[in-house]
C-alpha cells in the first residue's frame, strides 16, 4: 500500500465500519469528489469517526464508493450527530445532495474475526486541500478489490471460518494483501437519519495490490487456482445470491491508497 503525503494519522482499527455506495446523477462524480477531498474528510474525523478510503468505481461510472470507521456504536451516534448537525454539512450539503440520485446503499459491519479490521496506524493522507481537478482519465486503474459476499442467516461464522483458513492465503500472494473482513453488524441502527440495510447478511474482503495489473493477474490466477475453485464450492450452500466485486480507484485523499 503506498503511503501519500504530510499529516500522519496514529489511529486503532475501527470496530464499526460503514461500506456507503453512492448512486449520483450522471457526470457529477468528480463534483462530489472534489467537494468531498477539500471539504468534508477533516470536518467528519474531528465529530470523531474514521475516513477510511473513497473510491471511484471502475465499473460504474456514477458510483461513489467509501468507508468510514468508528470506535463503537454510541460513538457512531455521538460522531454523526456532531457532523451532520454542525456547521461544515450546513454549509455543503446542498451542494453534495444535488450531486446524488441515492445515498441509502448502506452497510453496517464488524469485524469477521479478531484482528480482521482495518490497521491504519501510521498511514498519512495528503494534506493539501486543493480540489483535483476531474482528472479521472488519467485514474482508471484498479489496485483495490472489495468483494461482497452475501450469505443465508446463521452461515456468517461459518464462512468466515473458511475464508480464514482457505481463502486469506490465496488472497495474500504475492504483491496482494487482505487489508480488512468484516460481516454485518446486526446492532441497532444508532443513527436512525441515515438508513442502514439492516437485513442484510453479508461477508466483506477488502484488499490491495501493488498496481492494476498485479490486481488482474491474480484475479486471473485465483480463477484458475484449484483450491479457489473448492473453496467455492464449499461455501457455496452458504450464499443467498452471487457475490459482487467492486473494482475501486481511490481518490487523491483517501486514506487507503
Amino acid at each position: 500500500m503506498n503511503m501519500p503525503l504530510n499529516t500522519k494519522l496514529d489511529l486503532s482499527t475501527s470496530p464499526v465500519v460503514e461500506l456507503r455506495q453512492y448512486t449520483l446523477k450522471p457526470g457529477k462524480r468528480e463534483v462530489l469528489i472534489d467537494l468531498f477531498d477539500s471539504k468534508l474528510i477533516e470536518a467528519q474525523e474531528k465529530a470523531g469517526m474514521t475516513i477510511i478510503g473513497q473510491f471511484r468505481d471502475l465499473d460504474r461510472p456514477d458510483m461513489f464508493v467509501w468507508l468510514r470507521g468508528f470506535d463503537s456504536m454510541e460513538a457512531r451516534k455521538n460522531a454523526l450527530t456532531g457532523f451532520y448537525d454542525g456547521p461544515v454539512w450546513a454549509a455543503h450539503r446542498d451542494a453534495a445532495n444535488a450531486t446524488m440520485i441515492d445515498s441509502d446503499d448502506v452497510l453496517l459491519l464488524k469485524p469477521a474475526w479478531p484482528g480482521a479490521a482495518f490497521d491504519l496506524s501510521g498511514l498519512q493522507r495528503d494534506n493539501a486541500p486543493h480540489l483535483e481537478k476531474s482528472r479521472e482519465g488519467n485514474r482508471t486503474t484498479a489496485n483495490f478489490g472489495i468483494w461482497i459476499h452475501h450469505l443465508r442467516s446463521g452461515t456468517e461464522a461459518r464462512f468466515a471460518r473458511h475464508f480464514e483458513i482457505t481463502a486469506v492465503p490465496l488472497l495474500t500472494a504475492p504483491g496482494g494483501r487482505l487489508l480488512a473482513a468484516f460481516v454485518t453488524e446486526h446492532a441497532k441502527n444508532s443513527f436512525p437519519r441515515l438508513p442502514v440495510r439492516a437485513n442484510e447478511n453479508v461477508f466483506i474482503a477488502v484488499a490491495d495490490f501493488d498496481s492494476a495489473e498485479v490486481y488482474a493477474s491474480h484475479e486471473a490466477t485465483l480463477a484458475a487456482s484449484p483450491a479457489w475453485q473448492a473453496f467455492g464450492q464449499e461455501t457455496k450452500p452458504y450464499l443467498a445470491k452471487p457475490t459482487e466485486t467492486l473494482r475501486l480507484s481511490p481518490t487523491k485523499r483517501s486514506l487507503l491508497r
